[in-house]
């Protein structure tokens, strides 16, 4: 375990920062494969629990948990599968750009749901810098119409993030990283699963080409295996809000990493910058204010 020293700390930012660029990465591979969205996140959450089992087999680590925790880790991969149909749904019904500053509504859900579930009192602080960020996705909103099914599907897979950011913030306590990864993974794979039974999703449709299994590979074993271990990892020592609010710099990698592959900027108006810009000047711009009020209460 890292331990809550400045080192400790710097080396978990470091992680977190390497892991969401991953992130942003991975809007790119889900506008690259051509099926839809949930076959798309079933086939990622098959590839990256495989992988994950074939590690663990592979170092004969013992991933063995009892039923109470098993039980809470597959119905939170339930969380996590929504979240990811919503958010390659959200790619499909707008664009890579849009979806990613739609996701850094995070830091607002994660502000209201975090003192509520773990008992906490709201901070003043967190609230305003997630209505900040609310009124950038609303200046969106307005210049961007277009997208609206877009916008809202995206926002719901912001939700669905930040709820399952907080309850891994309080399992990674108790069980190792690659383990809740595992079972979460594999939660997600049992419900798309049944998703999939349940409404005749196993089609021809399902059917892969060539260039779908090397993006696919690539997504579920370092954007989402890799990724996903390192991401619980630091919430040992990092809280839920803090991890959302780093998080939300995926749209800086993602929009950048769009513009490169598909020229998404030239697609955008000045609304959407707009609301942009004030969504990620809020992320920057809350770690100094964070300081400057600790530094007052230490001086009192």
């Amino acid at each position: 375990m890292a331990q809550n020293t400045p080192s400790g700390l710097n080396k978990n930012l470091i992680i977190l920062h390497f892991t969401v660029f991953v992130w942003g990465f991975t809007g790119i591979l889900g506008a690259l494969i051509t099926i839809s969205a949930v076959q798309l996140v079933w086939y990622r959450v098959l590839i990256a629990f495989v992988s994950l089992f074939l590690y663990f087999k592979f170092n004969k680590t013992d991933f063995k948990v009892d039923r109470k925790t098993l039980i809470k880790l597959v119905f939170t991969g339930a969380i996590v599968g929504g979240h990811w149909i919503l958010f390659f749904a959200a790619i499909k019904l707008s664009t890579v750009a849009v979806t990613l500053v739609c996701l850094s509504s995070i830091t607002l859900f994660t502000a209201i749901f975090e003192p509520l579930i773990n008992k906490k009192k709201i901070s003043k602080l967190e609230i305003l810098a997630g209505l900040l960020i609310i009124s950038g996705i609303v200046l969106i909103f307005k210049f961007e119409s277009r997208y609206t099914k877009g916008i809202i599907t995206g926002l719901a897979s912001a939700v669905c993030a930040s709820l399952f950011s907080i309850i891994n913030s309080r399992q990674v306590q108790k069980t190792e990283a690659p383990v809740i990864a595992f079972y979460e993974l594999s939660g997600a794979f049992v419900w798309i699963s049944i998703y999939l039974f349940v409404t005749s999703g196993y089609t021809r449709a399902m059917l892969l080409k060539p260039a779908d299994i090397g993006y696919l590979v690539l997504l579920g074993t370092v954007c989402t295996s890799l990724a996903y271990v390192a991401g619980v990892s630091v919430m040992r020592e990092l809280s839920a809000f803090r991890v959302a609010l780093i998080t939300n710099l995926e749209p800086v990698y993602g929009i950048i990493m769009s513009f490169i592959f598909f020229g998404d900027m030239n697609k955008m108006t000045l609304g959407f910058w707009g609301g942009a810009l004030l969504i990620l000047s809020t992320i920057f711009l809350y770690p100094v204010a964070q300081k400057q009020i600790t530094r007052r209460k230490n001086r009192a």
